[in-house]
Parts: C-alpha cells; sequence; structure tokens
C-alpha cells in the first residue's frame, strides 16, 4: 500500500509540474497577444560577475557562448543581438556587469526545444577546453537573470 500511494504521489506530482510547465508557456504566449506567436519576442539576459572579473566574463562569453547565438541567428532563430554595459556602478544589490538583449524571431523559438549540441560540437571540437572555460564563465559569475520585455505603444 505504501509503495502504490508513493506511485500515485509521483503521477500527481508530475501531473502538477506539466501542468505548471504547460500554463506558463500559455501565459507567456498570452502576454505576447494572439499574434504575439508572429512578432518578435525581446528578453535582456543580466550578469553580474564577482568583483573584478567581469572582463574575463565577457572575454570568455565572446568566446564560447556568442558564437552560438550567431549560428542560431544564421538558422533564423534570432533577429538581432545587443550588449550594453552600465558606464558607472550602482548599488550592489542592483548592479549588473552586462546586459545582452537578444531578439527572438517569435516567442516560440524560445520554448521549442531546440538543441545547439550539434552547433557546440561543430564549434569547438576541443570539447574539454570548451567545458572548462564555460565552468569558468559560471564559477565568476555571481547572478545571472532573463528579463522578457515588450515595447509600449506610446501614440495609441
Amino acid at each position: 500500500m505504501h509503495h502504490q500511494s508513493r506511485s500515485v504521489r509521483n503521477v500527481l506530482v508530475v501531473s502538477m509540474l506539466a501542468f505548471i510547465l504547460v500554463q506558463g508557456s500559455v501565459s507567456i504566449a498570452s502576454a505576447q497577444g494572439s499574434e504575439g506567436a508572429a512578432k518578435p519576442y525581446v528578453v535582456e539576459y543580466y550578469y553580474k560577475a564577482k568583483w573584478g572579473f567581469a572582463d574575463e566574463f565577457i572575454r570568455l562569453y565572446k568566446k564560447n557562448h556568442l558564437p552560438v547565438l550567431r549560428k542560431e541567428m544564421e538558422l533564423g532563430r534570432i533577429v538581432r543581438i545587443s550588449a550594453a554595459r552600465p558606464v558607472f556602478h550602482g548599488t550592489e544589490d542592483g548592479r549588473w556587469d552586462y546586459r545582452v538583449t537578444i531578439v527572438w524571431k517569435n516567442v516560440g523559438i524560445t520554448q521549442d526545444g531546440f538543441d545547439s549540441e550539434a552547433i557546440l560540437r561543430q564549434l569547438y571540437p576541443d570539447q574539454d577546453t570548451f567545458r572548462r572555460e564555460e565552468q569558468r564563465r559560471f564559477e565568476i559569475l555571481l547572478a545571472h537573470w532573463d528579463l522578457p520585455v515588450a515595447e509600449v505603444e506610446l501614440d495609441k
């Protein structure tokens, strides 16, 4: 009986998680509106490195992550990539070192399960070095957050 109740509980947990994931996908699509599936989808990715390591972080980002994003751009998944850094620093709690803005083709592209493994193998035949450098990039990262943004029509 105990084993059976654990199985039922596991099924319920998996079902709840699936429901939450589906609802989250629907919410994002809904937030874009009914025609949102065809509109570009903008996400700002913020990175906060340990003090003194921002230059190393962006060097590794440009070497190991940006080429993957550019390949996705060639495939038509990404419309535009840009990056910014603050000129002055703010308070520690609000500090960020780099903001990378990606304009995706549409919201669905961000949720389609695209596997970049083939791109990674093509771009980085020395997978040991690639993995070591990516591990280092995340070791020096204090925080990272993604912020989908929507344009506000001021003339409507």
